[in-house]
């Protein structure tokens, strides 16, 4: 089964808070999502695997420690999850970025994708998929689907505030991807919103609303 962390620091409870306030406007949005994202990224890449590396100060040589292993791609649910983006490309500023752009057709309900750009070697990297809202689930269950189509065995979603109803389709659908949140919140509304939430995610960040 999928691990779930809250990744509950004062610094990201703080920033969260403020960018629920309805009155937020969209540079300062963007601002504290950028910095949450590089706040929980730290926690998303606790693990990374470490090698030694010989190195030598201003005063001697030494046996310091370097990332090994597997490479990184962020790949952002579009269009929101491009505000996660910044954050953790600048943790991480070799990261190779790709995108995923879908929507669910009203009458079918299934996922129609628009746009798809991957790394070449999506395969072989540690993907992080990144999305703001994890509301109902659906759309981060459908970009995950698409990646392990590509060969990803490597997956962990990312997000700023998740409904139970989303994480548990995601649980169900995908347990073998551990998700990251700074909060879970109570439940959906009848219109699919997070509650208590922070709106549309997209319109706050981009202020298309």
């Amino acid at each position: 089964m999928s691990q779930l962390h809250v990744i509950n620091h004062p610094m990201i409870q703080h920033k969260l808070t403020i960018m629920r306030k309805k009155e937020t406007g969209s540079k300062d949005f963007r601002q504290l999502l950028n910095e949450i994202s590089l706040l929980m990224g730290y926690e998303v890449l606790r693990d990374l695997p470490l090698e030694d590396i010989q190195i030598e100060t201003p005063i001697c040589k030494m046996t310091g420690k370097e990332i090994s292993g597997r490479k990184l791609a962020i790949i952002p649910i579009l269009r929101a999850g491009l505000g996660m983006v910044d954050g953790l490309h600048t943790l991480v500023p070799v990261a190779k970025v790709g995108h995923i752009g879908l929507y669910r057709n009203e009458e079918t309900h299934k996922p129609v994708v628009y746009y798809c750009k991957l790394p070449e070697d999506i395969q072989k990297r540690l993907v992080i998929v990144t999305d703001p809202m994890l509301a109902t689930g659906g759309s981060s269950c459908d970009a995950i689907a698409m990646l392990k189509e590509r060969g990803c065995n490597n997956i962990r979603l990312m997000c700023l505030v998740g409904a139970p109803e989303g994480i548990e389709k995601v649980q169900a659908e995908h347990p073998d991807v551990d998700i990251y949140v700074a909060a879970v919140d109570d439940h959906l509304n009848a219109d699919a919103y997070i509650v208590p939430g922070l709106g549309d995610a997209g319109d706050r960040i981009f202020g298309t609303k």
